[in-house]
């Protein structure tokens, strides 16, 4: 039995979270550390700032047979997301960082975007659009998915539980950071691909900027 310990950390906000679970690797198979180069993007935008976002620190540990059965794949990823806004008004402008992986099961996830349905195609990046739950996602052949990182609690205006999948901040900087988060895949009897993406979301007096970062495509076997 393997134990692994999901930690997730957010910047920007008062607040940090922390999840535990306990997690079986197939005793037959060996891990893979997958060291990544994460990324690096900068951009104008038009509230007279500049955005750069990076994913650092990242990298994938993959068991490729859970519960020794070829259409299973379970995988442990790290990571940071890093947003730096300088110019322009920084103190009336809110953003978001919505950190993930899109995964596909004989599928190129290479390029394109993630529409609602959470396959890869043109439709733009949506932080609402459908994902895994508990970071384990069953996939035929052709399709792909995606797992959000975060999964943050708080009250609303009255009260109820709401679940957000993105970090708020004001300010000039925010981050997210995980380490050992899961990322399982059932039902791929064939290759499998994962590849990281933060999605950073920009409000401002002059509308809302959407920015995409990419990180590397790695095998999940």
């Amino acid at each position: 039995m393997r134990n692994h310990r999901n930690r997730v950390a957010v910047s920007g906000l008062a607040a940090a979270v922390t999840a535990i679970g306990l997690l079986s690797a197939g005793a037959a198979n060996a891990d893979t550390f997958i060291p990544l180069p994460g990324g690096e993007l900068t951009r104008e935008l038009p509230h007279g700032m500049t955005i750069t976002v990076r994913l650092a620190g990242e990298s994938a540990t993959i068991n490729p047979s859970l519960g020794n059965t070829p259409l299973s794949r379970n995988t442990w990823v790290s990571g940071t997301a890093h947003v730096e806004l300088t110019g322009g008004d920084r103190k009336s402008v809110g953003a978001k960082i919505a950190p993930g992986y899109i995964v596909g099961c004989q599928v190129d996830i290479g390029g394109g975007r993630i529409n609602g349905t959470g396959k890869v195609g043109q439709s733009g990046d949506n932080l609402s659009a459908s994902t895994s739950a508990g970071g384990r996602l069953t996939l035929g052949p052709g399709q792909a998915g995606r797992h959000m990182i975060l999964d943050l609690e708080a009250p609303d205006d009255y009260g109820n539980e709401e679940h957000s999948k993105a970090n708020s901040f004001r300010g000039p900087t925010g981050s997210v950071t995980w380490a050992d988060a899961t990322l399982a895949l059932d039902g791929c009897a064939g290759y499998a691909q994962a590849r990281a993406f933060v999605i950073v979301k920009v409000r401002g007096a002059e509308g809302v900027s959407v920015v995409t970062l990419w990180g590397q495509p790695f095998s999940l076997g």
